[in-house]
């Protein structure tokens, strides 16, 4: 899947957790990246942020990063 649709993907994602206080949308994305994502799309998207390809709102940056240190 190309790098902008899965930050496009997970953008949604964090819209939805946007009204919840920072630390609370962070852990929901995460959660939600987690439970219902494919790893194969987790591993892509923790790989396209390393790499500077993907293009993530703030609390999804976050959220992300989190998935990357906790990976593998």
């Amino acid at each position: 899947m190309s790098p902008d649709r899965l930050a496009y993907m997970a953008n949604q994602i964090g819209k939805f957790f946007a009204h919840r206080p920072h630390e609370a949308a962070v852990a929901g994305v995460e959660e939600h990246l987690r439970k219902f994502w494919d790893p194969r799309m987790r591993n892509q998207i923790v790989a396209d942020l390393k790499s500077g390809a993907a293009a993530l709102d703030p609390t999804v940056r976050e959220a992300v990063e989190r998935l990357g240190a906790t990976s593998g």
